[in-house]
């Protein structure tokens, strides 16, 4: 693939590129789930194939090609060129990159045992015991499992002299359980919703998330649903478990940070940002004790957004984002970095594969966890009056990510520090800066874990990546509640 690579790079520099680079990349994934006690879908595939990016006449261009074959390289190369001497004729400015050492590395993702040794029928296997767990529960109507491997290998040339090969090896698994009663559908999921908990991990994960383990519980909660109370409406205070704190992390902090859509090169699947330049260094996003970082380094943690090198061949690194609730950091490319006053990138740039453009993406954005011992339990025991909110129903939020309402598979209300009964439905809604800045209080590091969102869409065409957010328990106080679902 090297050779390849440097193929692509001399014919673009030949035909008139003062910068290339090439990215070949291969790709194998495993999908599988069941349903009602049936495989539901099983699948393996794989990709491979290159991408060439270059500068000519101060403009990009793109091509790609799975035929990497000599001439069909030389070709692809040349057409890039063609495509960056094509849209020089309506730039507005000459492509600025910032400086960045070439960097010559190779990393693979830690993990113990590579998910593609075990076998299909094991997999499947433990998704039907996990399946026939949840159905043993009276009153449960439907059950889905699944999982999900995947094994990234890429190589990133440049002719400024980089050379990294990287292999990023990612698992995920989750089930839902419904539960269907009249004209009203609830459900549970774990470990999460919309697809489960996935790392950056091997298949050791899979055991460590304890999916049988919970099985039965989350049905049982599931049908126990229907007997709950409708959460009350007003402004209350909530806590919110991990997980939908970090889906919040995503829509209202990741999404405006990311800084070609607050430049408006960037405006498909979901909008622009209200987080405008002017804002940096001086807006009040969140108390003082919201701590929030774009953290791509390994030591941060396993998430899908954990890598040794970005796209462009920039090193991994942590930007403090909001510090004591003042907002600090935007995610940069090598191209925007400049507009912030920037020498460096950020290093987010990244591509969903071989055939993309990469763009500025989401890595982990974290919410740093408290200072002082505290657990769920504990912030529970010291709130009054509340409601409990736990794991992801759905999500609303405007264009430039700054209203929103999401609402929760299931809540608990809080009386005198204690939970005294289930609600189905909640919800909550608010504005993005305002909500922040209600937060109080967040739980330590034996709470805090680091999230993946496996299916990140943006740009067009789209593209879909993970991210990882972390984030521990956290409470709120005056946030809007309702009932975003109106059952009977």
């Amino acid at each position: 693939m090297k050779s390849t690579a440097r193929l692509a790079l001399d014919t673009a520099v030949q035909r008139g590129a003062t910068y290339a680079d090439a990215r070949g990349v291969q790709v194998r994934n495993r999908s599988l789930t069941t349903k009602n006690g049936r495989v539901g879908h099983a699948s393996e595939s794989e990709s491979v194939g290159m991408g060439v990016r270059v500068l000519a006449s101060g403009a990009w261009g793109f091509a790609a090609t799975a035929d990497l074959s000599k001439e069909s390289v030389e070709a692809t190369a040349a057409r890039a060129v063609e495509i960056a001497k094509a849209s020089a004729r309506v730039k507005r400015e000459d492509v600025r990159l910032a400086a960045e050492r070439a960097a010559v590395a190779d990393w693979t993702t830690p993990y113990k045992i590579d998910p593609f040794t075990t076998s299909v029928e094991h997999n499947l296997e433990h998704l039907l015991k996990i399946d026939a767990e949840m159905r043993a529960v009276k009153g449960v109507t439907l059950a889905e499992t699944g999982m999900n491997f995947q094994r990234e290998e890429s190589w990133f040339l440049s002719s400024e002299g980089a050379d990294i090969h990287q292999t990023k090896y990612s698992t995920g698994a989750g089930y839902t359980a419904y539960a269907f009663a009249g004209s009203e559908i609830q459900k549970r999921s774990f470990p999460n919703s919309f697809g489960g908990q996935w790392q950056n991990r091997g298949y050791e994960q899979i055991a460590e998330l304890k999916l049988l383990e919970n099985a039965r519980r989350v049905a049982e909660e599931a049908v126990a649903l229907h007997k709950a109370e409708q959460c009350p409406e007003g402004q209350l205070t909530i806590i919110l478990d991990g997980s939908q704190l970090g889906l919040q992390i995503h829509e209202s902090i990741g999404h405006p940070i990311e800084l070609d859509r607050v430049l408006g090169m960037e405006a498909n699947f979901a909008g622009t940002s209200f987080l405008t330049l002017e804002k940096l260094g001086k807006l009040r996003y969140g108390s003082e004790i919201v701590n929030v970082v774009a953290d791509a380094r390994q030591e941060h943690g396993p998430g899908l957004g954990t890598f040794a090198y970005d796209d462009e061949g920039v090193a991994a690194q942590s930007t403090p984002i909001i510090t004591n609730g003042r907002f600090t950091g935007y995610l940069s490319s090598r191209e925007t970095a400049h507009t912030i006053g920037a020498t460096r990138s950020g290093g987010t740039l990244r591509a969903e594969g071989w055939n993309r453009l990469p763009i500025i993406r989401m890595t982990n954005i974290s919410i740093l966890p408290g200072e002082k011992p505290l657990t769920c339990e504990q912030l529970i025991a010291d709130t009054d009056h509340g409601i409990y909110m736990e794991t992801n129903k759905s999500w609303s939020i405007d264009d430039k990510r700054y209203n929103f309402q999401f609402g929760c598979e299931i809540g608990w209300e809080i009386s005198n520090g204690k939970r005294v009964r289930m609600l189905k439905n909640p919800s909550y809604s608010g504005i993005t800066t305002e909500f922040w800045n209600s937060m109080d209080a967040i739980c330590s590091r034996d709470e805090w874990m680091l999230w993946g969102t496996p299916n990140c869409g943006k740009g067009q065409p789209q593209q879909v990546v993970g991210t990882g957010h972390g984030a521990s328990p956290a409470r709120f106080r005056g946030v809007k509640v309702g009932t975003a679902y109106k059952g009977s």
